[in-house]
């Protein structure tokens, strides 16, 4: 996922009403709209915003992977009520945190 500016407003400046000059045109910084009577943020605050949202979503890829690959919830019930059941998805959960370590 590449954050944008409108992700920016949407998340960060959640509780002001942006919008665009034009709704056809390019969503830039330029065409900002601030309709709640707020503070437009700066270009430089809306760079780093960007920044800051892309590498939160960054660092957790390792989690999003973990995710894909662990077992389901219906093999994780199962597993309450079998042992065997159970071991195995310990290692498998074991062998996926060492695949896709937290950085």
């Amino acid at each position: 996922m590449v954050y944008t500016l409108e992700d920016y407003l949407v998340t960060v400046r959640a509780g002001q009403w942006f919008g665009w000059i034009d709704h056809t045109q390019e969503r830039t910084y330029d065409n900002i709209i601030v309709h709640d009577g707020g503070s437009k943020p700066t270009e430089q605050e809306c760079i780093d915003g960007i920044a800051q949202l892309q590498a939160e979503y960054d660092a957790q890829d390792y989690a999003r992977k973990r995710k894909a690959e662990y077992p389901k919830i219906q093999d994780l019930v199962v597993a309450l009520y079998d042992t065997d059941d159970k071991a195995a998805i310990d290692a498998k959960r074991a062998e996926i945190k060492l695949k896709y370590p937290k950085p």
